[in-house]
């Protein structure tokens, strides 16, 4: 017979990990959303609201827990990206740029040669 342990995290470390595909990408995604937690929480007194507010109803008071809380109930993902990948699209978006700006400098130096 099995008994669930009280822990102090809630919901527990095993059905948080269930959610993500290593516990270093678990610490990453709930530090940074409890950053932005936090950030909200700082800005309610004068700001204009740019911050996304906490997407689940809780009790805790902690940034992380509430951060823990929206991972548990899929509020908030993550997706890889290569690297590689991300490389090549922004080499070929600056590529792209480049030849535009290329072509404009030939047509104004066409055009100035033509007014002379």
């Amino acid at each position: 017979m099995s008994e669930s342990q009280d822990t102090m995290i809630n919901p527990g470390l095993e059905a948080l990990l269930n959610k993500v595909d290593s516990k270093f990408t678990l610490v990453g995604l709930a530090s940074m959303r409890a950053r932005q937690i936090n950030s909200y929480y700082n800005q309610l007194d004068g700001g204009i609201g740019s911050i996304v507010p906490p997407q689940v109803t809780s009790t805790a008071r902690k940034p992380l827990s509430i951060a823990f809380e929206e991972i548990d109930a899929d509020k908030i993902s993550y997706e890889r990206f290569d690297p590689v990948e991300r490389a090549r699209k922004a080499a070929a978006k600056a590529a792209a740029a480049l030849r535009a700006e290329n072509a404009a400098l030939k047509a104004l130096a066409e055009s100035e040669s033509e007014s002379d």
